[in-house]
């Protein structure tokens, strides 16, 4: 059994954002050799997530206004009170930090309209996500 630790360095430039990983996660499932196995994306950050979803460029702003209006950042939040970032934390505790998919025949499985984001709930700022493979 073989494990592949890949740290990405992602710096947002909004406040809400879709980043697509979907390249860089893919290089690092070839790069490391592995046949068949299973890739966890997960973000070490209480206001961001992993989202799978289309890259349209529509949908990614729908899925901007859904956060927007399910978690208004003028809620009336009790964390406000000492963090204005309540919709960030209560967004991304719903949403999740990782998402698995499987590794097939050297390739990262996922459907043809399944791409792979950080979403983005607290920006801009400096985000890691860690890539964690395991296989042969």
């Amino acid at each position: 059994m073989k494990v592949v630790f890949q740290q990405l360095d992602v710096r947002t430039s909004g406040r809400k954002e879709l980043v697509d990983l979907t390249d860089r996660i893919e290089q690092v499932v070839e790069e490391s050799g592995l046949k068949e196995g299973m890739c966890l994306i997960t973000t070490l950050h209480t206001t961001s997530c992993i989202i799978i979803n289309e890259h349209e460029e529509g949908l990614m702003q729908d899925i901007v206004a859904k956060l927007r209006t399910d978690f208004p950042n003028d809620g009336k939040w009790l964390h406000n009170r000492i963090d204005d970032n309540a919709d960030a934390h209560l967004a991304s505790s719903f949403l999740g930090p990782s998402k698995v998919l499987p590794i097939r025949d050297g390739v990262l499985v996922r459907g043809t309209w399944q791409n792979i984001f950080l979403m983005e709930l607290d920006g801009p700022r400096k985000r890691t996500v860690l890539v964690e493979l395991l296989g042969n």
